[in-house]
């Protein structure tokens, strides 16, 4: 092929070479996020003026935020239709811009152009993730847009949990650029709205350590933490009992007739403290799994990284991360959390809907194989309700992805390549 960069389109064969170029050449990866963010963007207007729009929860934020307003700040009495309010404080302070902008949330159509706004910046983000880790062909970004769940739990259903993604984003490029105050910054807000952003925190701390040492590290953690007590400060004020056992509620039961995982069990196994419990030894196993034999390889293990990192406090283990390793790792802490959640609603696939294409290219699978597991995930989130079978391919797809990735490229393809060095 010649040079793409002094194509001149002038035949039907200068068109296809454009376009191989396009769907293949990094240096026209940008262009190619471009038309796929600007198509997306007429796409998502489509479905809002055309799809109707579902009430869920957007009343019952409303009706919760009013009752803030009115100067409730006993989290056991902001109540909705639908329940006690259940997230952290920065969930209310975004609902109170959007109340403000939406005429106390009536105007639900204002509401959706805000979602649609939101919607194309996390395509963007997800994009610009995609482009600084690298290791992925242009023409993967094609399949971000695909989803129909996705695009519903956004501009159709109005969730909270399109926010707390957002802010995800941010911090996973924040993280992969070196700039971890920054990641960590992003981090809290969206720990700040949903307490499901914790799934990314285990390799939080594994790329902390690794990059700035145990003194940054515990620094950090104070930092998060700071940073959710002065968030939720009117609460914890008032009534802190009652605000960390809502906000923070780690062992909250969700409804079985909602959940799109673990169908197949019972119900009376599904809502068992013995089923919680092996769930979470699954998930600690996992993620102990990767930290101890994959996640530190580059510098010959993990007690080589420990021993560095404890025997000198103020050390780095190993400065230079690269933007692949560091995104990798945080969407491979956040991939095992949800395989093993006792319960997923739909509109939870927003947690990893756009992480999924990166994931599957960091397996070692055919092309087919990647695009198939890909199409049985988005399946799975659509069928309503979910049903035995569902349910399992849904645990079959996420489950032979961990296994893909375990195999395959855990510490991410072009980690060697592309390293940032932190100062």
């Amino acid at each position: 092929m010649s040079d793409p960069s002094i194509l001149r389109i002038h035949s039907f064969r200068d068109i296809i070479l454009y376009i191989s170029a396009l769907l293949t050449d990094a240096r026209y990866f940008v262009v190619l996020a471009t038309l796929v963010i600007l198509g997306d963007a007429a796409l998502t207007q489509l479905i809002i003026r055309f799809v109707p729009y579902t009430e869920i929860d957007w009343e019952t934020y409303m009706i919760q935020l009013g009752l803030y307003l009115d100067g409730e700040r006993d989290y056991a009495f902001l109540q909705g239709p639908t329940g006690p309010l259940v997230y952290p404080a920065g969930h209310l302070y975004v609902h109170q811009v959007l109340h403000a902008l939406t005429n106390k949330g009536v105007n639900v159509a204002v509401a959706q152009q805000v979602y649609g706004f939101l919607y194309l910046q996390s395509l963007a983000l997800a994009c610009a993730i995609y482009h600084q880790a690298g290791g992925i062909p242009n023409w993967v970004i094609l399949l971000l847009p695909l989803s129909k769940r996705l695009h519903s739990i956004f501009v159709l259903r109005l969730f909270n949990d399109c926010w707390a993604l957002v802010a995800a984003q941010a911090a996973t490029l924040a993280f992969g650029a070196g700039w971890d105050f920054l990641g960590l910054a992003f981090y809290s807000a969206a720990l700040s709205v949903k307490m499901s952003v914790l799934l990314y925190f285990p390799a939080i701390l594994v790329i902390l350590f690794k990059r700035r040492g145990v003194y940054k590290t515990v620094l950090s953690v104070l930092f998060v933490v700071a940073v959710q007590l002065f968030i939720g400060a009117p609460f914890l004020f008032h009534n802190p009992r009652s605000y960390l056992a809502y906000s923070f509620e780690l062992t909250r039961a969700f409804f079985y007739k909602w959940t799109v995982n673990w169908r197949f069990v019972s119900e009376e196994t599904f809502l068992s403290p013995g089923w919680a419990r092996a769930l979470l030894f699954g998930h600690l196993v996992t993620l102990f799994a990767f930290g101890w034999f994959k996640w530190c390889r580059q510098e010959g293990g993990v007690i080589s990284v420990l021993s560095k990192g404890l025997r000198n406090p103020l050390q780095s283990p190993n400065p230079m991360i690269s933007a692949d390793y560091v995104t990798t790792v945080l969407f491979m802490s956040n991939l095992v959390g949800i395989l093993f959640a006792r319960s997923l609603h739909y509109q939870f696939y927003s947690w990893y809907a756009q992480q999924l294409p990166f994931i599957a290219w960091r397996t070692k699978y055919p092309i087919v194989v990647k695009i198939l597991l890909l199409a049985a995930i988005e399946y799975a989130w659509n069928v309503y309700p979910s049903t035995s079978l569902s349910s399992g391919v849904l645990l079959a797809a996420n489950s032979l992805l961990v296994i893909g990735v375990w195999f395959g490229y855990p510490e991410g393809v072009t980690a060697v390549h592309k390293a940032h060095k932190i100062e």
